[in-house]
């Protein structure tokens, strides 16, 4: 089985998509299948400092960075389509990531002339609030491009229960719920939280919140400043851990939401934490909060419930599955849900602490990169031999939606 995976970029400052896309190729190369990824050199405002338009190999697959030009998000690079446009029919399968992205359409489109088979994982950007955020703009493009190119894919990768849904509504009858996942190993001893303090030490000994996560308008910082204002006050020991990289120059203004809340001295802002640090971080922090309008499935969420701690997250990141197995709590899209659901936890230490185990198991046992490695490629078998897509795979959805 040869696999090529296409993605705008894969620099750590565009969050978790970027994190997922690495670990995914990594846990399907395990599997003695052999996986190309072709990107592009963007990272925020600069440039990757990578060798270019050449193979490097990694532990057991291939990565090609191509230059670009880029403005936020927005990123085109002739280089990268011309290779592909020459390439892919080298390739069994092509997975490409997000879309919305120019350079994602037209790799799709490269595929569908070539019939060459490819599988699209939109990683939330179908969800409601997505489509609906900038929506004209999403619409017109939606309409015009992303819907005949995406009906075209031999498969759509979900990686939520609620996504698979919101997909399925959108009259895409193609699609799979392959989520994503975490390295046991990496959570199974607990870091060195003093790492943390030494980096940042107005955070050492207080009550830690932490919220870990891209600073961006869907994310719902807008939210978690009243939310945690009001936590504050009742609570003055708190304070909050806002980590995350900045690529879109939202951060003045999420910062104005908790200078307008009154408890802008309580919180921290990090900026992007990576390796050690992070982990660090993880192990300081006593409560985890994902207050976000929407998601795919969120990374973090599932690094903060590895972790053991307790989460309070919201609808929005579609995540069902941790309520209905009692390992977070699941809330409204709302500062005051929010609000009493970290007063709750702070009240009752212990229930909140059994919680966390509990989530700690039910991510173990649920959500690991090997299991999801092996689902996936039962996707691409079931493409290349021409033979329906995986009812397992789909049973898992639908059984949750029925509940």
């Amino acid at each position: 089985m040869k696999i090529l995976f296409v993605a705008p970029y894969i620099s750590t400052i565009y969050g978790g998509t970027s994190k997922i896309v690495k670990e995914l190729i990594e846990g399907i190369a395990r599997l003695d299948v052999s996986v190309d990824l072709i990107t592009t050199n963007a990272n925020g405002t600069d440039n990757l400092d990578v060798p270019l338009n050449k193979w490097i190999n990694q532990e057991n697959y291939r990565i090609q960075y191509f230059p670009c030009w880029h403005q936020d998000d927005f990123i085109i690079s002739y280089s990268l389509v011309k290779w592909l446009f020459n390439n892919v029919k080298k390739y069994e399968i092509v997975h490409t990531q997000t879309v919305f992205a120019p350079i994602i359409s037209i790799a799709n489109w490269i595929c569908k002339s070539s019939q060459t088979p490819y599988v699209v994982t939109p990683h939330g950007m179908l969800e409601p609030w997505a489509l609906s955020y900038k929506g004209w703009k999403k619409k017109l493009y939606y309409s015009i491009i992303e819907n005949k190119l995406i009906q075209k894919s031999q498969a759509i990768q979900t990686t939520s229960s609620l996504e698979f849904q919101n997909i399925n509504a959108l009259r895409f009858k193609h699609s799979v719920f392959v989520p994503n996942g975490v390295h046991r190993q990496d959570f199974e001893l607990p870091a060195e939280a003093e790492v943390f303090y030494q980096q940042f030490p107005e955070t050492k000994n207080k009550t830690l919140i932490l919220f870990l996560g891209r600073i961006d308008p869907k994310k719902g910082l807008d939210l978690l400043a009243p939310a945690f204002a009001k936590v504050h006050q009742q609570f003055p020991h708190t304070h909050l851990v806002v980590a995350g990289p900045d690529n879109i120059g939202f951060l003045e203004k999420a910062q104005n939401y908790f200078l307008q809340a009154g408890c802008f001295d309580a919180v921290t802002f990090t900026g992007m934490l990576n390796g050690s640090l992070k982990y660090a971080a993880l192990s300081a922090t006593n409560l985890y909060v994902a207050p976000s309008y929407s998601e795919g499935f969120s990374m973090s969420i599932l690094e903060g419930m590895a972790s053991g701690l307790p989460c309070i997250i919201t609808t929005g990141c579609n995540f069902p599955e941790a309520a209905a197995a009692q390992a977070a709590h699941v809330v409204e899209i709302s500062p005051n849900a929010i609000a009493d659901s970290l007063i709750e936890c702070l009240t009752e230490p212990e229930q909140a602490k059994a919680m966390g185990d509990r989530a700690r198991d039910f991510i173990f046992n649920n959500y690991t990169w090997d299991r999801i490695a092996v689902n996936l490629c039962k996707v691409y078998q079931a493409i290349i031999d021409k033979q329906p897509l995986p009812q397992s795979l789909e049973t898992q959805s639908n059984e949750f939606i029925e509940k």
